[in-house]
């Protein structure tokens, strides 16, 4: 799919592929191992203008979007998923200040994050407000010099370590989803804290944390949009966003069949190189076939996004399902290649078929996307 890309795209391609090689190639193990927090290598993807790559020229980056996004993503991701989301979890974040954000938002808040000096995430899922994401119960009151934030937002990748969060709360209960607003809160606001770190599956690299907010004030200035408008401004992220998630998840999946690859050069059975055997030819040709399609969804709905023209919200959730999907089925079938030495944490794919499976939940599960794409399709086709 290197066809659509431009000279610049290319460029980031094989600068972060090189970056991904050299520098978080020697520590995905260290990481996965301690769930430790990467921040060395997070300094170095920001030293080589990583974050950059998706922040708009005028506030210090270098105008790209979503492609640059996927690009980045994907390269990282083909070596480590978990690091990968230091990234893609603040591009999420800063995805609604792009979006929705005045002028004086975007000055005060981009140019930092495009040096990598602060990382961003997004706050919407609540214990009991997950795939019902319009059941949030985070209220924030209003004051004459801004807002008061009550409540807690679960599972927030970057949580901890970012900087700069963009959260959903009600403003006005009366009104349901409509009556959500969204907010800009910053670290170190009082009454704005963390709660544990989560001990997950995968990902392990990747801070996941509750925020908690006990009469955390917020300046009316950091209000994003109008009041009430917080639910659009979600939805209206995550379509544009979830292609990322797809881009985690196709990396996720090359990286699968790279080390799939290479193994069965390696390894010898009754006398010579199990990929000789037609049913492991028949694995690795089923896996990069799932791939290539992958790849092709993906970047054709980052190229739609980009271009701005048109609606794209079936078109990015059909790029999620399909990519991670596709990155479980084929950590899936790596991992049976490797046999027992798969299933040892000596080999990667174990730790991809773990990374594999949190795309096929988070930014919405498959399930609602399936439900989201089938309500486009009725709507488009109805008479």
């Amino acid at each position: 799919m290197d066809i659509w890309f431009s000279e610049k795209q290319r460029e980031l391609k094989a600068l972060t592929r090189k970056i991904a090689l050299e520098m978080v190639l020697p520590k995905r193990g260290y990481y996965d191992d301690t769930e430790d927090f990467p921040w060395d290598v997070v300094n170095k993807l920001a030293s080589a203008g990583l974050f950059e790559a998706i922040i708009p020229e005028e506030h210090g980056g270098k105008g790209g979007g979503i492609t640059e996004m996927c690009i980045v993503t994907e390269e990282l991701s083909k070596v480590c998923g978990g690091i990968a989301l230091s990234f893609a979890g603040t591009a999420l974040g800063i995805n609604p200040i792009l979006l929705f954000g005045n002028q004086e938002q975007k000055s005060r808040y981009l140019p930092g994050i495009a040096r990598g000096e602060k990382l961003a995430a997004f706050g919407l899922t609540e214990a009991n407000a997950g795939s019902d994401a319009s059941s949030i119960q985070t209220q924030a009151k209003t004051t004459e010099e801004g807002y008061i934030l009550n409540g807690a937002k679960q599972w927030i990748t970057n949580g901890g370590e970012a900087e700069v969060y963009t959260i959903i709360a009600i403003t006005d209960k009366s009104k349901g989803p409509r009556g959500a607003s969204a907010f800009i809160v910053e670290k170190g606001y009082d009454g704005f804290t963390f709660g544990k770190k989560e001990k997950k599956m995968g990902i392990r690299a990747s801070s996941t944390r509750e925020l908690i907010f006990n009469n955390c004030f917020v300046p009316k200035e950091n209000l994003l949009g109008k009041e009430g408008s917080g639910f659009i401004i979600a939805m209206k992220t995550f379509d544009r966003t979830r292609p990322g998630v797809a881009a985690q998840a196709l990396g996720i999946a090359r990286g699968a069949l790279d080390e799939a690859l290479n193994y069965t050069r390696r390894r010898k059975q009754f006398g010579q190189s199990i990929c000789s055997f037609q049913d492991i030819q028949f694995k690795l040709s089923d896996m990069a076939t799932q791939i290539e399609a992958a790849r092709a969804l993906v970047y054709s709905v980052a190229k739609l996004i980009d271009s701005g023209t048109g609606k794209f919200s079936k078109e990015s959730s059909m790029a999620k399902v399909f990519a991670s999907d596709v990155a479980v089925k084929v950590t899936t079938m790596a991992l049976q290649i490797f046999g027992g030495y798969g299933y040892l944490r000596e080999y990667p794919v174990e730790k991809m078929m773990r990374d594999a499976k949190i795309t096929q939940i988070y930014e919405g599960t498959n399930e609602i996307q399936r439900g989201i794409i089938a309500l486009k399709l009725i709507k488009e086709t109805a008479s």
